[in-house]
């Protein structure tokens, strides 16, 4: 959908991030003495790129995750996928994922991409569209890198949740019964269409010269 902005709408934005600090990694912060998850991809190492299959400029399907160190006591675990560079006051949400088993596992490519993962045990939540799936990567172009953070948090006994819930209601959850976390964060960016590299002819001409072509 983004992919369609012209270029001038990501540099009027360009100032504007919700910020790592409003993620709801750092909000609910379990760093300190509460043990970590590993959380990583087959497709992307933490804080590198992430391929273009898994954005609006490609097949738009979520990547391969994977998980270690879940403890003990966990009852369930809750991924929540976030924008920290949305050009908004809180973070994009791309995915939520409620109910996945309290132990080292993985969600292979595509999984988040429909409502099928009740058979395996677990259901999705609200993306901040609204609707219970995966939203593809789709920075405004020429907006600067972004950085997608994979949360994955453990749960206590006494968590609970509605059919599909949201943000506010994770996070209220979160609060109240996570007792451990861990955080994958993989960059995107969509490339300003303006800018070309040196010697590129343009991609338009007018009579009257170049015309500028239109993350």
């Amino acid at each position: 959908m983004l992919e369609k902005l012209p270029d001038a709408v990501g540099h009027a934005l360009s100032g504007q991030h919700a910020g790592l600090d409003k993620t709801a990694f750092r909000r609910i912060d379990l760093r300190a003495g509460m043990g970590a998850i590993e959380v990583r991809s087959l497709a992307f190492a933490d804080h590198a790129p992430i391929p273009a299959r898994y954005s609006a400029d490609g097949a738009g399907i979520s990547p391969p995750l994977q998980w270690i160190g879940v403890p003990s006591a966990a009852a369930s675990l809750l991924l929540i996928v976030e924008d920290a560079d949305a050009p908004m006051p809180q973070p994009l949400v791309h995915a939520i994922v409620v109910g996945l088993p309290a132990q080292d596992g993985a969600l292979a490519e595509g999984a988040l991409d429909s409502a099928d993962g009740e058979d395996a045990g677990y259901r999705l939540g609200l993306n901040s569209y609204l609707q219970p799936a995966w939203m593809a990567l789709d920075p405004p172009p020429g907006h600067g890198v972004h950085r997608y953070a994979f949360q994955l948090f453990a749960l206590q006994a006494g968590a609970k949740f509605s059919a599909a819930p949201g943000r506010d209601e994770v996070v209220d959850a979160l609060t109240a019964h996570a007792i451990a976390s861990g955080c994958l964060i993989g960059t995107y960016e969509r490339p300003d269409g303006s800018i070309r590299e040196p010697g590129a002819e343009p991609a338009m001409a007018s009579a009257t010269g170049p015309s500028a072509a239109a993350a």
